[in-house]
């Protein structure tokens, strides 16, 4: 298993990595992919990922949207080019548009510019979503990437789903799943092919419904696999076999 998404470079890691990082190979989790979210981060995160051998993406989260945009993409584009030729450097990310967080005509200003470029580099995307698919939509037909991307931590019932595979992305599947609430997430996933999903856990945040723990990581992984594999009616084997080639293929593992 791969987490497609997990920020373990953040410091709700820092007192127990190393035996979460053994934890994980024993559970059969042989990898993550480390999402960017700023440029005070990437230092740390990108020293992490090659301590641990893990996948990393670069890029400026929406959360932590910048006071120069400008400035803070021309050093984005500096380390993509600095790390455009190691092997482990495999996305731009995590990038995307949120409604509840302020600021939001520099979101859309930070994503136009980090599309763009994903594009110039041929770097698929890590996209953050949270109300304002229409206008995400919109800027992904504007700025169409032939790598694609993933729509993380999706929660979207089957049309929404559709309009992003027509683009070009798959759909992160995490904790949300094992909410009995999450009504359209759960009919997304029955109705849906599985060879549109990835598994990711969102590591420390997007902790499953139910779980004993406030703190998320990756051990969660094999628990949305059976439940995946529930709601297709198929079996775990089949379904973890798929969703590891679909990130194989996304991310050119």
């Amino acid at each position: 298993m791969i987490d497609t998404h997990a920020h373990l470079d953040l410091e709700d890691f820092d007192h127990d990595r190393d035996t979460l990082f053994n934890e994980m190979r024993a559970h059969g989790i042989t990898n993550a992919i480390i999402p960017g979210i700023s440029e005070t981060q990437w230092c740390k995160q990108i020293a992490i990922a090659a301590e641990f051998n893990c996948y990393y993406a670069l890029g400026i989260h929406p959360w932590y949207v910048p006071n120069n945009i400008d400035d803070s993409l021309t050093l984005l584009e500096q380390k993509i080019i600095e790390h455009k030729d190691n092997a482990r450097f495999v996305a731009l990310g995590e990038c995307g548009l949120d409604k509840l967080k302020p600021h939001f005509p520099m979101q859309l200003e930070l994503l136009s510019g980090q599309l763009t470029m994903s594009v110039r580099f041929h770097l698929p995307v890590i996209l953050h979503a949270v109300k304002c698919h229409q206008e995400l939509i919109e800027l992904l037909i504007r700025n169409p990437n032939p790598r694609g991307g993933v729509i993380h931590g999706f929660y979207g019932g089957p049309e929404l789903a559709k309009r992003y595979i027509d683009l070009g992305y798959k759909l992160g599947i995490g904790g949300l799943l094992m909410n009995p609430n999450a009504k359209k997430l759960r009919k997304t996933i029955t109705e849906i092919d599985i060879k549109h999903f990835l598994i990711e856990t969102d590591s420390p945040s997007m902790t499953p419904y139910n779980a004993l723990e406030k703190r998320n990581t990756p051990l969660y992984l094999p628990k949305f696999v059976s439940e995946i594999a529930n709601l297709q009616k198929k079996t775990t084997v089949s379904i973890l076999e798929r969703l590891n080639k679909n990130a194989s293929q996304l991310f050119e593992l």
